[in-house]
């Protein structure tokens, strides 16, 4: 076969997987030309896999951090107290310098080559760059790098709006600069934003060391200045701290397989590789902590049904958040299946864990409760959409003790609190909880509402780069969006307390005079009354439900009876006339015969039961339809059926509930609203066969119970009037807390309650605030003096650590002042004295403690990698991120 044939088309030529079949013609063609051709544009091969390849480079990466955060931190102050913020200088090697490197530096706007000088202080190459503000793409011999303002404008941008992607951010650079989008240049912008965001990182962890803010629970003991900056002699409350809980499953993970590796009957391998980088957080809550938690041996009572039947709690089997039954089909494809995280009242986080191929299981709570209560200790207010069920599993589990001895209280928000039993309302619903004040307890529906514009770049990153990115995001959010608008919480939480209070006060005093009410405290007597009431229908006593068993089952007995007897009076005789029919008749008399067996079994089967039945409740005479106990019986059977039949269509209410309100959610897609549409379509119709089957029963009750329309169902929007629609017993219209007129009293009453409780807390906050913002400038400007004497970089440093919630100062004070001046404030805007003492708190006195490692003077590290192992060629990123591409695509089909 001729190379030239090949070439025209001529004749075909067979590759095989393995190729190199036109090399085979070449070579034999060609002779020793070739072999000194191959000689001379050979390159070298390369024996590492990707896997080496990763590992190595960041290694070395590693090993240079202490010079590279060196190197930043002097830049950093270098260029922000000089007075050009060039990033190309016009003369980088000006002779001093003992050497020189040449690269194409990536900037905004322009890429060019540029020469930087180094110095034989220098340890590195990549140090000697960062010390000039670029970032490497490549721990040893570097060939591009990216400026810091590139990075930076990049990482801001991507806080502000999640969804913008380095590859995104890269094409729009190529864009601005006139060249063509290649995949490697992704590649090589990540390595730099991560080595960036790693020295950012060990930046922060030595000021924060510096400030002796370093402790274990330090951040998350300061998260928030309105919950967590205690003052001396401020008014005692009841919740010394109120956070809400919640899990969500958009910020999932794909766990990244390819096809070729699935084998029947066992789970795909995952294709993510370890890259040595593990995210440092006091945010993030990690996996052993949270599985210390697990309950082994048992059915977890949160997301199993086991619970309905073994909790007495009236809310036990209604919730079953991400029931496993439902989820665990997705455990093949995700491997973080969402986050579970709780958040103070204001919307800072305190803490992250990931849920890990399981649904929300009862140990992410328990771990994040555990938590707390060791950060905080006592007095602590949980809000939880299962809270009520929470309460039994909390107090049954291991931290039972703890919980009892530090007074924890778990909580129900306001929107999931009306889709529970009326009976749990009374004792958990935020209205009717003392102390509570206005809070709803569903700050976590809106942090998720924004968190979710992360969903489309975590769904296919690595298990690091999905850490960094969440914790990356709540870092920002904590101080650019929750302490930046903290006041103007403050003052519409304010201005709304005071309008309760004024409209209700002028309603309630026509509502008690209309009612002839006088003392307040009936309506406490009212609410116990209700909870009373409600907990008498919420189970049958044994003997009632023994009573129906045995109505029931005399039913059953007399339909078997009346079976009997019909079969055996049309039993038939036959006498054969000729051998013509004596087949047929044979066959006739068989079937009847089997008929009469069965329907005997059946009446010798139920007799046994009531025989049973009998000796339980010590019934002497069998029941009769003319005897008092068979009627009584009867009622309360058609009782159950009614209850039934109201809790079935309470259930479909609620679904349709929030679907609703999901539907009209913002942030809700185009498809989902869709699915959602088609589910309302699906429920309404459900929705109308329950109303029939309700109105049936009520029908039947006696005397006939309260009939609905379909007008009147579709407008409930609290589940509190479908539990006054269940009492068989009494006229529950003959209770006073049953009108609606009284009802609406007790609630403005309690409302009321709640906003004064709640301008109570606001003041003791304000006061908090503005002691904050007070002692911490104070605290980081004199700590910010004392370093500048013996480290100015790192002083600048602090100084920039100061500047991050000063900015917002000026926006708070003027807040500050608006609520003072609101009609009916009752607080104060002198500062107060912090109730917090010891190293590191904002109102003593700073000790300066400088980092080792930044005053002895730095080393090289004991172990060189060679450099031959972590050279990256073009080839080499391309390859990374081909295999990223086709990872992403075989794990979306799989998810498909």
């Amino acid at each position: 076969m001729a190379l030239e044939d090949v070439l025209d088309g001529t004749e075909q030529l067979e590759v095989s997987n393995a190729r190199g079949e036109l090399t085979d013609i070449a070579q034999e063609l060609l002779g020793e030309l070739f072999k000194d051709y191959s000689r001379k544009g050979a390159q070298r091969k390369d024996y590492r896999t990707r896997r080496d390849r990763i590992l190595r480079r960041n290694e070395a990466f590693d090993q240079q951090l202490p010079a590279l955060t060196q190197a930043y931190l002097d830049w950093s102050y270098t260029w922000t107290k000089g007075k050009s913020k060039e990033y190309f200088p016009k003369s980088a090697d000006n002779g001093s310098s003992a050497t020189s490197w040449t690269l194409h530096v990536i900037d905004v706007y322009r890429t060019e080559k540029v020469t930087f000088g180094m110095w034989a202080s220098d340890l590195f190459i990549t140090s000697a760059l960062m010390r000039q503000g670029v970032v490497p793409c490549s721990p040893i011999h570097p060939t591009a790098a990216v400026t810091i303002g590139a990075l930076e404008l990049f990482r801001i941008a991507q806080l502000r709006s999640p969804h913008f992607s380095v590859q995104a951010f890269v094409k729009t650079l190529c864009d601005l600069q006139g060249v063509i989008f290649q995949r490697y240049l992704s590649r090589q912008f990540s390595i730099a934003f991560d080595l960036y965001l790693q020295i950012r990182g060990r930046v922060d962890s030595i000021v924060s060391q510096v400030l002796q803010w370093d402790s274990e629970d330090w951040r998350l003991q300061h998260a928030c200045a309105a919950c967590t900056y205690k003052l001396t002699d401020e008014p005692e409350l009841k919740f010394k701290l109120l956070y809400a809980m919640d899990g969500n499953d958009s910020l999932k993970r794909v766990l990244r397989r390819l096809p070729d590796e699935i084998a029947d009957n066992y789970p795909p391998l995952s294709h993510d590789l370890p890259t040595g980088q593990i995210i440092t957080s006091s945010r993030y809550l990690c996996r052993e902590y949270v599985d210390r938690f697990a309950m082994a041996g048992s059915k977890d009572p949160v997301s199993n049904e086991s619970a309905k039947d073994s909790d007495p709690n009236p809310c036990a089997g209604r919730w079953k958040n991400m029931d496993d039954a439902k989820t665990k089909k997705t455990w093949g494809v995700y491997d973080e299946t969402g986050i579970f995280m709780a958040v103070c009242c204001h919307g800072t986080s305190l803490l992250i864990a990931d849920m890990v191929q399981s649904g929300e299981r009862a140990k992410y709570p328990l771990a994040v409760v555990s938590k707390l209560m060791a950060a905080f200790g006592d007095g602590l207010g949980g809000g939880y959409d299962i809270g009520c069920q929470f309460q039994t599993t909390l107090a049954t589990s291991t931290l039972g003790p703890q919980v009892r001895d530090l007074n924890h209280t778990c909580l129900v928000g306001a929107f999931h609190g009306h889709a529970h039993r009326c009976l749990c309302q009374l004792s958990h619903l935020t209205l009717y909880v003392e102390g509570l004040g206005l809070e709803d307890l569903e700050t976590c529906e809106r942090t998720f509402s924004k968190s979710n514009a992360l969903a489309s770049t975590l769904r296919y990153a690595t298990a690091f780069h999905r850490q960094q990115a969440i914790n990356a995001y709540f870092e920002h959010n904590d101080i650019f969006e929750i302490y930046a608008n903290l006041t103007n919480f403050l003052f519409d939480n304010y201005k709304q307390a005071l309008t309760i209070i004024h409209d209700s006060k002028a309603v309630l005093t026509n509502l008690k005079r209309d009612l002839s009410v006088d003392d307040d405290g009936i309506f406490h007597r009212w609410l116990e009354e209700e909870k009373k009431y409600l907990e008498g229908l919420s189970r049958e006593p044994p003997e009632e439900t023994l009573h129906m068993e045995y109505w029931q089952r005399l039913g059953k007995l007399d339909a078997s009876s009346q079976r009997l007897r019909e079969i055996v009076d049309t039993w038939n005789v036959f006498e054969p006339t000729d051998s013509t029919t004596y087949g047929g008749d044979t066959r006739v008399t068989r079937q009847n015969e089997t008929l009469r067996r069965h329907a005997q079994e059946n009446y010798d089967k139920d007799l046994l039961v009531v025989q049973e039945l009998e000796r339980k409740l010590s019934v002497s005479q069998r029941w009769t339809p003319e005897d008092k106990e068979w009627q009584h019986a009867g009622r309360l059977v058609a009782n159950r059926e009614y209850r039934r039949a109201l809790d079935t269509l309470e259930s479909l209410v609620v679904a349709r509930l929030f679907e609703l309100t999901k539907m009209n959610r913002a942030g809700t897609g185009y498809k989902l609203r869709k699915h959602i549409a088609k589910a309302l379509q699906t429920r309404s119709a459900a929705i109308k066969v329950a109303l029939d089957r309700y109105n049936k029963c009520a029908l039947a009750m006696r005397p006939p119970r309260q009939t609905l329309h379909w007008e009147q169902v579709v407008e409930y929007a609290f589940l509190a009037d479908f539990d006054l629609l269940r009492d068989t017993c009494e006229n529950v219209s003959q209770r006073p807390w049953a009108h609606p007129t009284a009802r609406f009293t007790m609630d403005t009453y309690f409302k009321m309650c709640r906003a004064e409780e709640e301008i109570e807390r606001l003041n003791v906050e304000i006061c908090r605030v503005i002691t904050y913002m007070r002692d911490e400038e104070h605290f980081l400007r004199t700590c910010e003096e004392k370093i500048n004497n013996i480290h100015p970089a790192l002083g600048h440093q602090i100084s920039q650590r100061r500047k991050l919630h000063l900015r917002f100062n000026g926006s708070h004070l003027k807040r500050l002042h608006d609520i003072a001046m609101l009609p009916g404030f009752a607080g104060t805007l002198i500062p107060g004295v912090s109730a917090l003492k010891g190293p590191g708190e904002s109102n003593s006195e700073p000790a300066i403690i400088i980092p080792s490692c930044l005053l002895a003077p730095l080393q090289p590290p004991p172990s060189q990698i060679s450099q031959r192992n972590v050279l990256d060629s073009i080839q080499d990123l391309e390859e990374e991120e081909e295999v990223e591409c086709e990872a992403e695509e075989a794990s979306h089909a799989l998810q498909d």
